[in-house]
């Protein structure tokens, strides 16, 4: 498929719109042409034979007309057994050109043949402007079949201009120089005209190539894609199918490893008396929560690329979540001796979402700017209204910030700037795709702004139409005592 798109391309890119390209598309339509006005040459050549005959224009006049009927005849019959046996190729498309030419020359012999006549017994006047009448009348009939077939109009009819030439040297008749200037013009004339026609028709054909070829690499391109997009889709089960079993496969023994190390580490059935083996048992937890939390970081993550994380949406207090998230990363900070500072506006009403989700979404900022935020550190956290009538949290930190060529890889799926490669607290970079991908699903926004050594801001912004308004109370009013209907 990608050879056939190339080989299409490269015609439409260097095509040749002339009719070299094109010369068994013209004789096809040269065939076409003849063989729909057979019957004008017969008609033609009976009709001049019979008005021949009675001026007595020459006693050849009936060898003529079936020389001539003969001849048309026989080019029918080969038109037709060309077109039936589709004996025009791309190979042989100059080869049948040369010998259609060379009908047209032999059928030209005969209107030669015709012009060549004189007559003894007719004012030489009226047989000079008869033969010149029927010879245009020929001529413009024969312009107009094979206009398709290039050269046939000076091939049929330069033996005629000769045979006119020659009589005039032979009889001296004045007359004849206006018949040699009327009928050499109309051919030039004529063969212009025919000119114009199949180049018009070269035209078409080449903007009907280009059609076609256009049409021929949109399907080859729709094949590639189609096939593009069934690979994908396999890819993706197969993704997913392994994600749900591995999924399962490693929590397994995860359960096994956090379980047995917690018990260890707290000492439960009793104490350890080497310190380093207690270290490696921290180590060992520390290890299975962190492989924990990558599994359920990719497991999200895929269920929202596939189309399959469901909201389960009810009104929730954004101000609650935030100071919840906040308590929840708050010994961790104290830890680095980080202030986290609460800027919120009073009275915000509830939201409408899925409260695990935007738990998650701040959770995961939250723990953002703590793990980059260096020792005495602040984290700003705010909570308000948009310009639009929504509702954002604005999270900013004084820590390294992220450089502006970066924030492309740090929004992508496990990608990880600069400054968190060289963190000893490094993650797994699906932290703020996710977050992304849930905003997303609310219809909302995701903003990120950081300069080198400035500090990073993250707003996650949630539209006005989540916003819960409150209704103010109905106020119970009196009904009006009924008016009694008065009569004149």
């Amino acid at each position: 498929m990608n050879r056939t798109l190339r080989e299409t391309r490269a015609r439409l890119q260097n095509g040749d719109s002339g009719s070299s390209q094109f010369q068994r598309e013209t004789l096809t339509l040269y065939i076409d042409a003849s063989l729909n006005s057979a019957a004008a040459v017969p008609i033609l050549a009976c009709g001049i034979g019979a008005f021949s005959l009675a001026f007595d224009m020459g006693k050849y006049t009936i060898v003529w007309m079936m020389a001539t009927l003969i001849l048309h005849a026989l080019h029918i019959f080969t038109l037709q057994q060309v077109k039936s046996r589709q004996l025009v190729t791309d190979e042989t498309a100059a080869r049948w050109m040369r010998r259609l030419l060379g009908f047209q020359f032999v059928i030209g012999l005969c209107w030669a043949f015709f012009a060549s006549q004189g007559c003894s017994t007719c004012e030489p006047a009226s047989a000079l402007t008869f033969k010149g009448a029927a010879l245009l009348i020929v001529l413009s009939a024969t312009a107009l079949t094979t206009s398709m077939l290039n050269g046939a109009v000076l091939a049929t009819f330069i033996p005629t201009v000769a045979a006119i030439v020659y009589q005039y040297w032979r009889d001296r008749e004045p007359m004849d120089i206006g018949l040699i200037a009327m009928f050499t013009a109309a051919m030039v004339f004529f063969i212009f005209f025919s000119g114009r026609l199949r180049r018009t028709s070269i035209q078409l054909l080449s903007y009907q190539s280009e059609k076609d070829n256009l049409i021929a690499e949109l399907e080859v391109a729709n094949a590639i894609s189609d096939e593009a997009r069934r690979r994908a889709e396999e890819a993706n089960l197969a993704k997913s199918r392994f994600l749900a079993s591995m999924s399962h496969e490693l929590r397994t023994p995860l359960n096994a490893i956090l379980g047995f190390s917690e018990v260890m580490d707290n000492e439960v059935l009793g104490p350890m008396s080497n310190p380093i083996y207690k270290e490696y048992v921290g180590d060992i937890h520390r290890s299975g929560q962190h492989l924990l939390n990558l599994i359920n970081e990719i497991l999200d993550l895929s269920r929202i690329e596939a189309g399959r994380y469901e909201l389960h949406e009810e009104s929730v207090m954004l101000a609650e979540i935030t100071e919840d998230c906040i308590g929840m990363v708050q010994l961790r900070a104290r830890s680095k001796q980080i202030r986290i500072t609460e800027q919120f506006e009073p009275s915000l009403p509830p939201v409408w979402a899925d409260e695990k989700s935007i738990r998650q979404v701040i959770l995961n900022l939250l723990s953002n700017a703590v793990k980059f935020t260096p020792q005495g550190g602040e984290v700003a956290v705010k909570l308000g209204w948009t310009a639009g009538g929504g509702q954002y949290v604005a999270i900013r930190d004084n820590g390294p910030g992220i450089p502006e060529e970066e924030i492309p890889v740090v929004l992508s799926a496990f990608g990880q700037g600069s400054i968190a490669i060289k963190s000893a607290e490094q993650g797994t970079g699906l932290g703020l795709p996710i977050v992304q991908a849930i905003l997303s699903k609310h219809d909302g926004e995701f903003v990120l702004r950081s300069k080198l050594r400035e500090g990073t801001e993250v707003i996650a912004i949630l539209p006005p139409k989540r916003v819960l308004q409150t209704v103010p109370a109905v106020r119970e009013a009196h009904s009006n005592d009924r008016r009694k209907r008065s009569f004149a």
